[in-house]
C-alpha cells in the first residue's frame, strides 16, 4: 500500500521546516597564502625541517645569551682541559662533561659548544644576506628581461650564460688573499663577511634570472595583463601590481633552496683558510682544524659536521614542503 499523499505532504513540510531551523554554513573563501598553508601543515617533515630552521635562527640571534648560560667564551682558552702530553682533551667523547657540553678543542682548549653556537652566527648571516642579495638581482633582471624581451633579454641572458660559467670558487678565493684588512667601514674577519656575501650573491643571482625570466614570458601574455595593458596601464604598473606579485611564489621557493647551498659554500671557504679570519668562530674552520687531530680525537670533527648536515638538510626539508605547499599541481 501507497502512503497518503497529504501524509507525504506533511512529511516534506516538516523537512523544510527543519532544515529552516538549522542555520545555514557560511561559504568561507581562502586565499592562495592559505591553501598553501593548509598544505604546508599537512607535510610533517617540512614542519620538522621549518621547525630547525626557526631554533637555528634563535640560537644565532641569541647566542651571547645561550653561551652566557651553558659555556664558556668562544675564544677562551682551557689548557686545564687538554692533556699536555697528547695535546688532546682529557676524558673520553672529547671531553664532553657537565661544563663542557660538546667537549674541548684540541691544544687550546676552547669550548666546541661556544663556538658550534657562535659558528651559526657566521653561517646563517652569510646565507641569509647572500641569498638576499641574489633574489633582488635575480627578481630585477629576471623581470626586465622576460618583460621587454627582444636585445634587452638577449643582453642579459647572455650575461647570465657569462655568470654561470664563471669559476665562483676559485675567484672567491683570489678576491679574497688581495682584499686589505680594513673596508667599506669593516676591519677583520667583517671585511670577509662582506666579500663572501656580495661575491656569493652577485654570482648567485643569474640562477634565480633565469626562473622569474621564463615566468615572466609567460605571465607576460595573460589575459590579465592585457586587460591592464588595454586600460591604459604603464609599464610600471604591470611590472610591480601585475607580474612581480604572482612570482613571489617562485622566488620564494628558490629563497629557501639557495640559503642551505650558501651554508655549504661558506664552509668550504672557511675550511680552505678564505672565509672568516681566526678566531672568529666558523663551523668550516673547525673542520679544517679537526682535520690535524681526527685521528686522536673524532668528536672535535663529528660536531661540526653534523652542525652543517643537520642545517642543510632542515632547509632542503623545508624547502620542499614550501614547493609542494605553493605548487598548485601538487600531489600533496
Amino acid at each position: 500500500m501507497t502512503a497518503p499523499l497529504h501524509d507525504t505532504d506533511a512529511a516534506q513540510t516538516a523537512a523544510v521546516d527543519v532544515a529552516a531551523d538549522v542555520p545555514a554554513k557560511a561559504i568561507e573563501g581562502r586565499s592562495p597564502w592559505r591553501i598553501a598553508w593548509i598544505r604546508l601543515k599537512r607535510d610533517k617533515f617540512a614542519l620538522a625541517g621549518g621547525t630547525v630552521v626557526v631554533l637555528l635562527i634563535l640560537v644565532a640571534v641569541f647566542a651571547p645569551l645561550i653561551v652566557g648560560a651553558l659555556g664558556h667564551p668562544p675564544n677562551e682558552f682551557h689548557e686545564d682541559q687538554i692533556d699536555p702530553l697528547f695535546s688532546t682533551p682529557k676524558g673520553s667523547w672529547g671531553g664532553i662533561n657537565g661544563d663542557f657540553l660538546f667537549g674541548a678543542e684540541p691544544v687550546n682548549g676552547r669550548d666546541v659548544f661556544s663556538r658550534i653556537v657562535y659558528g651559526a652566527r657566521v653561517s646563517l648571516l652569510v646565507a641569509f644576506l647572500s641569498a638576499v642579495v641574489a633574489v633582488f638581482l635575480g627578481t630585477v633582471f629576471g623581470i626586465v628581461a622576460g618583460f621587454f624581451g627582444g636585445w634587452v633579454d638577449a643582453v642579459i641572458s647572455r650575461v647570465m650564460d657569462l655568470l654561470l660559467a664563471f669559476p665562483q670558487l676559485l675567484f672567491i678565493i683570489a678576491l679574497v688573499s688581495v682584499v686589505p684588512d680594513s673596508l667599506w667601514g669593516l676591519t677583520g674577519s667583517g671585511v670577509r663577511m662582506g666579500v663572501l656575501i656580495a661575491v656569493i650573491g652577485f654570482f648567485g643571482w643569474p640562477y634565480i634570472g633565469r626562473i622569474v625570466r621564463g615566468q615572466t614570458l609567460s605571465l607576460r601574455e595573460r589575459e590579465y595583463v592585457e586587460a591592464a595593458r588595454s586600460l591604459g596601464a604603464g609599464r610600471g604598473y604591470i611590472l610591480f601590481r601585475e607580474l612581480l606579485p604572482n612570482l613571489v611564489a617562485p622566488i620564494t621557493v628558490y629563497t629557501t633552496l639557495m640559503i642551505p647551498t650558501n651554508v655549504l659554500t661558506e664552509a668550504a671557504l672557511s675550511f680552505l683558510g678564505t672565509g672568516v679570519k681566526p678566531p672568529t668562530a666558523s663551523w668550516g674552520e673547525m673542520l679544517a682544524r679537526a682535520v690535524d687531530h681526527y685521528e686522536a680525537d673524532p668528536v672535535f670533527m663529528i660536531i661540526p659536521g653534523l652542525a652543517i648536515f643537520v642545517t642543510v638538510l632542515a632547509f632542503n626539508l623545508f624547502g620542499d614542503g614550501v614547493r609542494d605547499a605553493l605548487d598548485p599541481k601538487g600531489s600533496r
